[in-house]
């Protein structure tokens, strides 16, 4: 199993300041003690939406990452670059040349590239809710296939099961349609976003968590995908605060990374290093590890413990 975490100090629309590049450095090269170590980022496209660009900060977002270029290519780093799109209407032909530009800046950076975030949860801020995203994905990851450096996997990601989500039914079956030189051949892995106790209780975070990775299995197969596919934990995290306690996030996190090895995921991303906003009441602002002025929880030190076991 191989860890990373997002560095970033955004939640959604949760942020209570700026990310401090200073101490995220020496965060992260301790907790991964000198291994490989994913850093997930996020550049959206919002197709002229201002006013979503003003509340998520997209405006910028190819002017710069977190920290600074040369940072995620040394000390064993490998930056899992996710392009998201959250146009107001469908266009096809600015997205395709949003993944250009993107690429244009970042490919020399890119170890993995998710297109499109959660393209079957319809909530808004996420992939899924946006006009013409079934194209924005099963187009626009081939059209970024070819233009990626030797080495760099390519994929997608899911949220967890349509169960707990209200149902996904449709996006599945015009996924099962497409051919597989289409579509699923192109695809070097799948990324789920996992968080079973992330907003209400659960009463079994591990049971939860192997059953979203073998749902997924089960529904990519059915989609033509390979029966050996990666699965990445792309998103996985649990809060400190609302419904949970500093201690029940400990608990809750040995949990998921527990349930996601035994399940066969190749990859697990924490979400995140630091809260979005410490003070929050929001499940949102406490699913770091750290604090929002970037104070170690008890669950950095488990996290950093699950890392170095392997």
């Amino acid at each position: 199993m191989k860890f990373g975490a997002y560095v970033g100090s955004r939640a959604g629309a949760t942020c209570s300041g700026p990310a401090d590049p200073l101490r995220i450095g020496p965060l992260v090269d301790d907790l991964s003690g000198g291994r490989p170590f994913v850093i997930r980022e996020y550049v959206r496209w919002c197709g002229g939406n201002t006013a979503l660009e003003q509340e998520i900060d997209a405006a910028g977002d190819l002017d710069h990452l977190t920290m600074p270029d040369d940072w995620y290519v040394t000390g064993g780093r490998e930056l899992d670059l996710v392009l998201s799109y959250l146009p107001p209407v469908a266009d096809l032909d600015g997205w395709l040349a949003f993944i250009d530009r993107a690429l244009d800046r970042y490919g020399h950076l890119v170890r993995y590239l998710q297109v499109t975030l959660e393209a079957n949860f319809p909530i808004p801020r996420i992939d899924g809710s946006s006009p013409g995203v079934l194209a924005a994905l099963t187009q626009g990851l081939p059209h970024a296939r070819p233009r990626v450096r030797d080495g760099v996997r390519v994929g997608f990601s899911l949220a967890e099961p349509a169960e707990w989500l209200g149902g996904d039914d449709q996006f599945w079956k015009e996924l099962i349609s497409l051919p597989c030189d289409v579509f699923a051949a192109h695809v070097d892995y799948v990324g789920l976003g996992v968080y079973p106790d992330g907003f209400s209780p659960h009463g079994d975070v591990h049971a939860a968590t192997r059953h979203a990775v073998n749902h997924l299995r089960d529904r990519l197969a059915e989609a033509h995908f390979p029966a050996g596919l990666p699965i990445h934990i792309a998103e996985a995290g649990s809060p400190s605060g609302a419904h949970r306690t500093p201690a029940g996030q400990v608990s809750s996190l040995t949990a998921l990374v527990d349930a996601a090895t035994a399940a066969g995921a190749t990859q697990f991303e924490l979400f995140a290093l630091s809260d979005a906003d410490s003070a929050s009441e929001s499940p949102l602002g406490t699913f770091g590890i750290c604090t929002d002025d970037y104070v170690p929880k008890p669950a950095y030190e488990t996290y950093r413990s699950l890392v170095r076991r392997t």
